[in-house]
Parts: C-alpha cells; structure tokens; sequence
C-alpha cells in the first residue's frame, strides 16, 4: 500500500504574507509613474508608522475620500435660494358647474 504524499511546505512568500494579514497589512500592488514611486512609497510608510498614520490617514481623507452623504434636507438647506420666489398664489382652481 503506497503512503500518502506529504504536503508540501507554504512557501516563504506565502508565509511571509500570512504573517502581515495576521497583523491585519494588506499587500497592495500599484502601477505609478517613476517619478512618483518615491512619493507613494512615502505615502505608504507614513501609513505603516504609528506615529504618523492618524495624521496621514485624516489628511488623504480629508483631500481624497468620499464626500459623506448627505440627506435630502441637509441638501435643500444648503441650496442657493437667494432668487427663487417661494411664494404660492391662493388660486382656487378654475370655476365648474356641476
């Protein structure tokens, strides 16, 4: 009766990379021009830094993030309506003969 095969060992890299999910790091692979490669690896440690990243974070947020969402009433308050006339004549319909 042949033996089962042993399983194969992950590989250093899968390790590696279950190591930093278990760390809660996520691998993220970008394509940017050479010249900005230095400023996203920056970027990117900035983020990793415990002294830095809530300050990072906030700021590429504030510049980059989603526009929160907004209610219909906070829209409508925030409208311009400087020149629009909101006033509504008391007309009663047209006259019917019933």
């Amino acid at each position: 009766m042949p033996s089962k095969p042993t399983p194969k060992p992950p590989s250093a890299v899968a390790e590696h990379r279950r190591r930093l999910r278990s760390r809660g790091l996520q691998r993220v692979e970008v394509q940017v021009s050479g010249e900005d490669a230095p400023l996203v690896r920056a970027v990117a440690a900035a983020l990793t830094d415990p002294d830095q990243a809530s300050e990072a974070r906030a700021l590429l947020r504030r510049r980059f993030g989603p526009e929160p969402a907004r209610s219909l009433k906070d829209l409508l308050a925030a409208a311009p309506l400087d020149d629009v006339d909101l006033t509504r004549s008391r007309d009663t319909g047209r006259a019917v003969d019933l």
